[in-house]
């Protein structure tokens, strides 16, 4: 491990050098590129740096120990009790940040959140995990604009789909795909029993024009006029646009927009995520073949979370994780449960990196 860190630190000195050079800047796309490499490396180094630097001074103080001097000796054995806890602290740091960044941790994402079984209810649990996220995103001064939504009319919605764009927000929310289930009274429930119903979420990373190459040739778009709840018209114009993927089969629609031009930007937008999503799902599939019988797929279908309104507890069966705060998870206080996903398979992962 230690090799490879006194690699990845001449690296960053190299790189520095680089940047250093008053030619760098007569080619911006070199010094771009050079600026992100030399950030992406910054924290990696400082700490490796900060374990080099406590190292030497444990070793220093250990060194002390053999003076005459009582006081010295003191000295040192207060230095050594306050050194050697940070040590461990910092190789686990270094070997989390050794791990193989995900690709895809720093895009925007799609977010596209859709009702299961359980009829109105779901839908209104849909409505209620949009602004969940919704919240969650404002405290992370992200922007969430929604592209394409279908309303029940009763406050819910059949599935809304929306972009969700800020710092690293893939990385944050990139294990909240999968089933929600929700226990809960409905308020149109005279007797008072819990009904259980059931959402699906989906989190797919935002494909750039450069990640996924769509022919124009491989599009079938149709227009038709936007309708709302209960078939009233919102407009009265051609403007919602539906684009359909010959080859793969997958239709998206939108009409949220009044302007058919919008409308088929963000549909695009939609599609494109989704093929990049099958990709990443294929390559997963390949690498996880001989591993999925003992593990599962994985897939979206799994139920991964239970929010019990009557116990006020949100459990994440993935991690066998309780929380009794579904308040407070519900107003879109996510941190403690996607902090402790990410520790779980970050865990997963080191284990699977020394395994390997």
């Amino acid at each position: 491990m230690f090799a490879k860190l006194e690699d990845i630190e001449q690296s960053y000195l190299d790189l520095e050098k680089e940047l250093a050079a008053p030619e760098i800047f007569e080619d911006q796309k070199r010094y771009m590129k050079v600026s992100k490499a030399h950030a992406d490396l910054g924290e990696i180094v400082a700490v490796f740096r900060e374990y080099k630097k406590l190292s030497q001074e444990l070793e220093d103080n250990r060194e002390m120990l053999e003076d005459d001097d009582a006081d010295i000796q003191a000295m040192a054995k207060a230095e050594i009790d306050d050194i050697e806890p940070r040590l461990p602290e910092l190789e686990e740091q270094l070997k989390l940040l050794l791990l193989p960044k995900d690709p895809m941790d720093e895009k925007n994402i799609i977010l596209e959140i859709r009702a299961g079984t359980g009829g109105e209810e779901a839908a209104l649990f849909v409505a209620d995990l949009f602004r969940m996220y919704s919240r969650f995103a404002e405290s992370c001064r992200w922007k969430v604009e929604v592209m394409n939504s279908s309303e029940t009319g009763t406050g819910g919605f059949k599935e809304i789909i929306a972009s969700v764009s800020g710092d690293k927000v893939y990385s944050k929310l990139k294990y909240e795909s999968g089933t929600h289930r929700v226990q809960r009274v409905p308020a149109t429930e005279s007797q008072g029993r819990i009904h259980t119903s059931a959402v699906t979420v989906a989190i797919m990373a935002e494909a750039e024009d450069v990640d996924v190459d769509i022919r124009n040739e491989d599009l079938r778009v149709d227009v038709f006029r936007a309708s709302g709840p209960g078939g009233q018209s919102v407009n009265t114009t051609d403007s919602a646009v539906r684009i359909t993927h010959v080859p793969t089969g997958l239709v998206v629609s939108c009409q949220d927009e009044k302007s058919q031009h919008k409308n088929k930007a963000k549909a695009l937008k939609v599609l494109r995520s989704r093929l990049l999503q099958l990709e990443q799902e294929k390559a997963k599939a390949e690498e996880d073949a001989v591993r999925r019988s003992q593990v599962g797929s994985g897939d979206r279908s799994e139920r991964i979370r239970t929010y019990n309104f009557p116990q006020g507890r949100v459990t994440d069966h993935r991690i066998n994780l309780t929380l009794y705060k579904l308040d407070q998870v519900i107003e879109g206080d996510l941190g403690e449960l996607l902090n402790a996903l990410i520790s779980h398979y970050q865990s997963e992962a080191l284990q699977k990196q020394a395994e390997g």
